[in-house]
């Protein structure tokens, strides 16, 4: 679903939570009920997310959370949240949000989504990895004849998220999907070896992998050692990544390089220090420009190129339609050209 830059503005809207549905004793689902003028808005894809400004102890903290309903199957929209050990966002939702609350949010995005064709579909998932894995089980069960299959890895029984859905899934699919619990206590972590029996004959399959960073890895490094296409691998990633190479900034010329950005109404130009992103660029104007997990996963910072061109370090939140369309992330963009031009917001190329 390509979606234009109308829409993908990423301010954030205030949506009602109209019922809390506990999973686990460290997670929760919120049922948000969206207006109907934002109906459009809001239309997603199974696997996309919302990211969230929640205010807690007087700041405002951005945190993105997948949802873990399905547009083929759910008429509501839902996200599910897990504690995090000292995890500011995470447990102020769990323990203060209730019934007729309100949250800010921002409109759908995210590209850990199924793509066209109707390849079986292998999915790794660990502890709260399963939110956005559990919502694309649901559409390819329900939109497509694809075969299914999840490892889905978690500390122990009490801890599984969705336990009884999945359940309910199996029953009503037997011949399509076949789920197989990896506990921690009972059958030791996740390994290369476990990993590789699970992916035997996946080499035609699109293969989904979220979870925490060392799980993904692992699940990525066997996947890869197994000659599985990286392009049939989608990883969803909402922990900082790992600094990038750097980048092939912009030619030298007869001056620095002048970035000029339009934010809010406020439009500035400045010199740009080499090695910096357009996000930092921004904040030394002194511009609060939108960001949130900085390591090109959440789409929170997207701005449109108008002039000029840049290279983007890493991109798991934009489409490729949007990127042509002149979309960037900010955090993960650099200039390749002597001058660039960037607009928050609503602007025309």
């Amino acid at each position: 679903m390509a979606i234009s830059g109308a829409v993908r503005d990423h301010g954030f809207h205030p949506l009602r939570v109209a019922r809390v549905v506990p999973e686990t004793a460290e997670s929760a689902s919120f049922v948000l009920d969206v207006p109907e003028e934002l109906r459009d808005a809001y239309a997603y894809e199974a696997g996309q997310f919302l990211t969230f400004r929640v205010p807690v102890d007087g700041e405002h903290h951005l945190r993105s959370y997948s949802m873990s309903s399905s547009p083929a199957v759910d008429a509501e929209l839902q996200v599910t949240v897990k504690r995090v050990p000292g995890g500011l966002v995470s447990n102020a939702m769990i323990d203060t949000l209730g019934p007729g609350d309100v949250v800010e949010a921002t409109r759908p995005a995210g590209v850990f989504c199924l793509g066209p064709g109707d390849a079986d579909v292998v999915a790794f998932a660990a502890g709260s990895g399963i939110t956005p894995v559990f919502s694309l089980l649901k559409a390819a069960l329900a939109g497509s004849s694809r075969q299914v299959r999840l490892l889905y890895a978690n500390r122990d029984r009490e801890s599984v998220i969705f336990r009884d859905a999945l359940d309910a899934l199996v029953e009503q699919h037997p011949e399509r999907l076949a789920v197989v619990h990896r506990l921690d206590v009972e059958h030791g972590f996740v390994d290369d070896v476990s990993v590789a029996a699970f992916a035997d004959g996946a080499a035609g399959s699109d293969v989904f992998v979220c979870g925490p960073t060392p799980f993904m890895d692992i699940v990525e490094g066997a996947l890869l050692d197994r000659a599985v296409d990286p392009g049939r691998i989608h990883i969803e990633r909402f922990d900082p990544a790992p600094p990038p190479a750097p980048a092939e900034e912009a030619p030298a010329s007869d001056g620095p390089t002048k970035v000029t950005i339009e934010l809010d109404g406020r439009t500035g130009t400045i010199d740009h220090h080499p090695g910096t992103t357009i996000l930092q660029t921004a904040r030394e104007m002194g511009m609060a420009a939108p960001f949130s997990c900085e390591a090109g996963n959440c789409a929170t910072c997207m701005a449109r190129v108008l002039d000029g061109a840049v290279t983007m370090y890493t991109n798991n939140a934009l489409t490729d339609d949007e990127v042509a369309d002149g979309w960037v992330l900010t955090c993960q963009s650099v200039p390749t050209t002597p001058t660039v031009h960037v607009v928050y917001g609503y602007g025309e190329a």
